[in-house]
């Protein structure tokens, strides 16, 4: 059963809140191209292109939406957040966008580029050798400073802000057999899968999770929420050290299965879409992509199947070192 907060006149409502703040991305179908050839003649695949939202990822639906339920003395106070960086731009942006402050901590490993994007939009960074003292330093900063933490996918207003893609994806393509979603604290295969499956009931949602970074599938082995002491991928936009329970509930309502990839699928389906659709994404872009040529491959063939590029924010540097030549 989806929860309440996620019926699609609330979806709509949370639309109406973030709209001016946030941009309609496209949806393209795949014409030509290796994948398709892959795949029987009957088989339909559609892509949802968040790399053209504000910020170039989906995380600013949420980050939004959090952010425009503050009150006024809580939106003075400003804002703090914890990421590698997609969400940290995000938040970064929605926080200059609203007129407060952001203090956001990064791991010291996060790409120059990302740092720098936040930083364009007014944040202070501070950097951190390990994710618990990435969230340590901010429940120290919300503690002295009074700022509200901006979660990067728990939660009923960031899943809310996510649904609003798969509500408008709904509307952009025909009726889809399947749907396959990057999952890596599960916000967004949360809410896009939530909206999708009140809109087409019979729809198959399969959520796609790197194999060093399996939280969510193990979550969903264990009943409960889990918690690894090591995560390791190249999407690391995909590799969050633990599940939450609110977002876990909603991935297990709307989730058919979730299918692990490795690395070297992932990087081989960013060529794939840079050949095919002719973008740059990021190794958690091509999560859904690696995902249906790989181990959905047989399962879809013939379906109509919906894929989605989340986010990318990958120097070019970063994007020839995954890639290569080929």
């Amino acid at each position: 059963m989806i929860q309440q907060e996620l019926s699609l006149d609330n979806i709509e409502r949370t639309w109406d809140r973030i709209k001016d703040y946030v941009s309609v991305t496209p949806a393209v179908r795949w014409q030509d191209g290796e994948l398709l050839r892959e795949f029987s003649s009957e088989t339909e695949i559609y892509a949802k292109l968040e790399i053209f939202q504000k910020t170039g990822t989906f995380k600013v639906r949420g980050a939004m939406n959090s952010m425009l339920d503050l009150d006024e003395e809580s939106l003075g106070r400003g804002i703090t957040a914890v990421s590698a960086g997609n969400h940290a731009i995000a938040s970064a942006y929605c926080a200059s966008q609203l007129g407060t402050s952001s203090h956001i901590f990064m791991p010291a490993t996060a790409k120059p580029l990302r740092i720098q994007r936040a930083k364009d939009y007014g944040a202070t960074i501070t950097l951190c050798e390990t994710q618990s003292e990435m969230f340590e330093r901010a429940e120290m900063s919300q503690e002295k400073d009074g700022r509200t933490f901006i979660h990067p996918y728990e939660g009923p207003l960031t899943v809310q802000g996510s649904a609003t893609a798969g509500k408008e994806f709904a509307g952009q393509v025909p009726q889809l057999d399947a749907m396959i979603l990057p999952v890596g604290g599960g916000g967004l295969a949360a809410g896009f899968g939530a909206a999708l499956k009140q809109i087409w009931p019979d729809i198959l949602i399969y959520g796609v999770e790197p194999e060093g970074a399996n939280t969510m599938s193990l979550s969903f082995d264990a009943g409960t929420t889990v918690s690894l002491e090591n995560v390791h991928s190249v999407a690391d936009s995909l590799a969050p050290p633990k599940t939450e329970p609110y977002t876990l509930d909603v991935c297990r309502n709307v989730i058919e299965e979730i299918i692990l990839v490795e690395d070297s699928l992932l990087i081989d389906a960013m060529r794939l879409i840079f050949h095919d659709l002719r973008l740059a994404v990021e190794p958690a872009a091509a999560a859904t992509a690696a995902a249906l040529r790989g181990p959905l491959r047989e399962k879809l063939s013939g379906a109509r199947v919906g894929t989605i590029c989340c986010g990318t924010n990958l120097g070019l540097e970063d994007f020839w070192s995954l890639v290569g030549s080929s």
